[in-house]
């Protein structure tokens, strides 16, 4: 057995004030109780919230705080991630320290929440970096996760634990959370899947095996959430297949082919038609007919979409 102890913190977050102290007071808490704990996991954007107005450009208080913290207790940190202010853009990004107080790697959120998340520029660079001794590790941001090919090209970095901050208020939870295990049971690695509570989402964080199966889910309270994985099952999973049975990543490997759907700069029709993306407006019932959209292809093949009166 090759243990490794990951704590995620479950907890309230405030969007009108930091909660950069009571980050810290949890983690307190946290290493008092479980000392053998190595790495702590925040949900995302738990230290400041979920306003953009709070973005701040990396080195600065927040990060000193987050590098003594990993010092003070030698743990390697995820304090989930803050709304990076870079020049003119903005980006939502995670960093993660070792138990010397530096800062390893940094993530920037490929897929933000889009129409809700406007204003967020993506990040276009992934994220692995290595603990002695230990394995791979590999970083990703809620919304992520509901793209497929951002988790397996980590896996087939060499990632095999996903840390996943999350911040999920809504109703859509439950899809989530059976998206986190298909994650953890197709790319065989482990799921830490850390969501917030209050401004920071309504709880359920869930943590898989690379099997799928679930090590613990929260509920809808605070909560520490240590637990010991064993790095040997990964390996065991992928070199002999999830229950001795399917061997995905394998079959990735020696199958992997031309997928045509990602060469860039290609257009597909039937994407093209889905619409512009923006949130749904509310329907007038009585007009419905009347007012239903058409699309009418630009000389650039866009489509736009314009109410027959226009």
């Amino acid at each position: 057995m090759k243990p490794f102890a990951i704590a995620g913190i479950q907890m309230n977050v405030s969007a009108t004030h930091s909660n950069v102290e009571m980050m810290k007071v949890k983690m307190d808490i946290l290493m008092n109780i479980y000392p053998w704990v190595q790495m702590v996991v925040f949900s995302e954007l738990c230290a400041y919230g979920p306003l953009i107005h709070t973005a701040q450009e990396l080195e600065g208080p927040f990060e000193l705080e987050m590098k003594k913290m990993a010092k003070k207790h030698g743990i390697w940190l995820l304090p989930g991630s803050i709304f990076e202010s870079r020049g003119d853009e903005v980006y939502n990004t995670a960093s993660v320290y070792n138990p010397d107080g530096e800062v390893v790697d940094r993530y920037s959120k490929m897929f933000p929440f889009y129409p809700y998340e406007a204003g967020v520029t993506p990040g276009t660079d992934f994220c692995v970096f290595d603990v002695p001794d230990v394995g791979r590790f590999g970083v990703s941001i809620c919304y992520d996760m509901w793209f497929p090919e951002t988790i397996r090209t980590l896996a087939v970095m060499g990632a095999e634990v996903i840390l996943h901050p999350t911040l999920t208020g809504t109703i859509d939870r439950e899809i989530e959370l059976s998206i986190a295990r298909a994650s953890a049971a197709t790319n065989q690695c482990y799921f830490f899947d850390i969501n917030g509570l209050g401004s920071g989402g309504n709880g359920r964080s869930i943590i898989c095996g690379p099997d799928g199966r679930v090590h613990y889910q929260a509920g809808s309270i605070e909560e520490l959430m240590p637990i010991e994985i064993n790095m040997e099952k990964v390996k065991r999973s992928r070199e002999l297949g999830i229950m001795r049975l399917g061997q995905p990543l394998k079959s990735f490997r020696d199958h992997i082919g031309d997928f045509t759907i990602y060469q860039n700069g290609k257009k597909h029709e039937y994407l093209e038609s889905l619409g512009p993306l923006k949130k749904p407006a509310r329907v007038n019932e009585l007009k419905d007919l009347k007012m239903q959209e058409k699309s009418l292809k630009t000389e650039d093949n866009t489509i736009e979409y314009k109410r027959p009166s226009e």
